[in-house]
């Protein structure tokens, strides 16, 4: 089965458009949010050294480090804070207490006051001052564990033995170590922890007077930076992290990033840690998807319109292309490509169209010369007959006149057969002439030479050789000739002439008048030769330029001549390019021809 090229162009078309709507669907749902994500963690990446670096230049002042946090979220929606080498929170000058511990413990702060940290323990909210546990005086129990010499608090105790508040990320590590506690006063030797009581003697809560830390705000980034100090403090493995890490989290569906970026701060190791979330991302991928939805219904509609389009738009010239050659195999060059596109089409088309008219120029020129060729071997077979029938009749005369005189028969008469058979040898020397100078007219090969001459003198001196000739006739000769200088080949000219005045002479009546003029008309010389006598039928007056013609009795082989003249003269005067013709007169019949004059 036949496949267009518009349903051809239309698939592929279709099929290219859908590719790429299927690939730009895919990379935005599938590839886009990997994409988001590490462009995102990139330009997080490249802040954080621009955080570090206004970090060190604040002094440590809390105010300027809490604003700086501040301005990182509003930018980058990143929540990042900055803890020590132990990961306590810096800045915590306003959530804290303080516990005066008793001196008959055996430790090495024993008596000493002790500041502990409120945020790794309790939530800012959760507290006010009108907790009765708070108050200054109040007896309290401190659970933790000794690194370097340095005590870290994660649980809080009342005075009566119960827990009031806990650091879970430390104690889930503490029980993973200690899977019991069957003494909290007992000693483990793998697991340093202490056990310390004093009283409190100072409170310092975030009230309306002056602002709490912007990261306290975030609880899930509070409990994210006591899991990393739970892993660097109790961790099996508890390597200090030396280059930046990438931790994913999930919690409640929703994806984070978080980088942890050792700093130095005073000599000391310090981290940087920032969190930021990906629900972003993922609702973009959500929005993205449910807008396709529709966005492919849409598109889908519109490439089908499109590509219908563009395939009809881009086929209709190839179409076009291909009807008018099935014209031009045909042999219709009729028709024309109206194609003007400046591209590759537009040269095609252009191209067809010259060849189109160079084959129907050769095409018209071989039907002239098959037309010529035709006519050429019609005339050569006219040619023939009538050169066959012209020669039959003298050649039967001379034959008739051999054999008589050969058989003695009229011997008396000898002389008068030799010199008939002599009138018909020349009569056919006159026919092979007129024939081989046919036949060079017709060649095409003849070129004639122009020059300039009077015709007035021509005519002259032809009527002066013909005087004889019209002496014996005793025809009177009337000649109103202008002397005029004409462009054309004298000598062919004067055959013509001479040829037009023995005919007038042949077929005109003894004692009539015989008239040649030469007048001036319109630019050029019309030469006219008008004798008296029979006039020529209508039907007959185009034939008789034509060899050996016989259309009628006036016109007979008695009259002399070889059939050939007229002929002559009629390819003599075509290759002038000269305007001739014959007509009947009043009183007989007038040969004309018009020749240009000299500039």
């Amino acid at each position: 089965m036949r496949t267009g090229i518009v349903f051809k162009l239309f698939l592929l078309t279709t099929a290219l458009c859908l590719f790429i709507l299927a690939t730009i669907f895919i990379g935005q749902t599938v590839f886009f949010k990997q994409f988001y994500v590490n462009k995102k963690v990139d330009n997080i990446q490249a802040s954080l050294q621009t955080f570090e670096t206004a970090y060190a230049n604040s002094g440590g002042d809390t105010q300027a480090i809490d604003k700086l946090e501040e301005e990182f979220y509003r930018k980058h929606n990143t929540w990042i804070t900055t803890v020590d080498k132990l990961g306590n929170l810096k800045g915590t000058d306003d959530f804290y207490i303080e516990v005066k511990l008793d001196p008959t413990q055996d430790h090495n702060i024993a008596g000493e006051t002790m500041t502990v940290p409120l945020y790794s323990l309790v939530d800012a909210e959760g507290v006010s001052k009108q907790n009765p546990f708070l108050r200054e005086g109040e007896r309290a129990i401190l659970n933790g564990i000794t690194v370097d010499s340095t005590a870290v608090t994660y649980r809080l105790g009342l005075g009566n033995g119960n827990i009031a508040w806990e650091n879970q990320q430390m104690a889930k590590k503490e029980h993973e170590i200690i899977p019991t506690f069957e003494n909290p006063a007992e000693k483990h030797d793998e697991f340093p922890s202490y056990f310390l009581y004093g009283r409190i003697t100072k409170v310092q809560l975030p009230d309306g007077n002056r602002a709490s830390r912007f990261v306290y705000s975030n609880h899930l980034f509070i409990d994210r930076v006591k899991e990393f100090q739970a892993n660097l403090l109790l961790g099996k493995e508890k390597k200090q992290p030396v280059d930046l890490q990438m931790i994913d989290y999930e919690e409640n569906d929703v994806k984070y990033k978080i980088m942890i970026d050792p700093i130095k701060d005073d000599g000391e190791r310090a981290y940087v840690i920032a969190m930021t979330s990906l629900q972003p991302v993922d609702e973009a991928v959500q929005m993205i998807q449910a807008y396709y939805v529709y966005l492919i219904l849409f598109v889908m509609i519109l490439i089908l319109l499109l590509s219908f389009y563009y395939s009809k738009r881009i086929a209709r010239p190839l179409l076009l292309i291909n009807r008018t050659t099935k014209k031009i195999a045909g042999l219709d060059f009729s028709e024309k490509i109206s194609i003007a596109s400046k591209d590759e089409i537009g040269d095609l088309s252009q191209t067809i169209n010259e060849l189109s008219d160079t084959l129907h120029s050769h095409i018209k020129q071989l039907r002239q010369d098959i037309e010529k060729e035709k006519q050429l071997e019609n005339t050569r077979k006219e040619f023939i007959a009538g050169v066959s029938h012209e020669l039959k009749t003298p050649l039967s005369v001379i034959k008739s006149c051999i054999s008589i005189v050969r058989d003695g028969v009229a011997s008396h008469k000898r002389e008068h057969y030799l010199e008939a058979m002599e009138n018909e040898v020349n009569r056919m020397d006159m026919l092979i002439v007129d024939m081989l100078e046919l036949a060079k007219f017709e060649s095409g090969t003849y070129k004639l030479k122009l020059d300039a001459f009077f015709i007035d003198m021509a005519i002259r001196q032809i009527c002066q050789q013909l005087s004889l000739e019209l002496d014996k006739k005793q025809l009177q000769l009337h000649a109103d000739l202008a002397p005029v200088e004409v462009i054309a080949n004298q000598h062919r000219i004067e055959q013509v002439i001479t040829n037009f005045l023995t005919n007038a002479i042949r077929y005109s009546p003894e004692k009539e008048a015989i008239s040649i003029t030469a007048m001036e008309e319109d630019g050029s010389v019309k030469v006219c030769v008008e004798n008296k006598g029979v006039h020529i039928e209508e039907q007959h007056l185009e034939k008789i330029w034509d060899r050996f013609y016989r259309g009628e009795p006036s016109r007979q082989r008695s009259k002399g001549g070889t059939g050939l003249g007229l002929a002559i003269c009629k390819k003599i005067l075509d290759l002038h390019g000269a305007a001739y013709g014959v007509a009947n007169t009043a009183e007989g019949v007038l040969f004309y021809f018009h020749l240009p004059k000299k500039v």
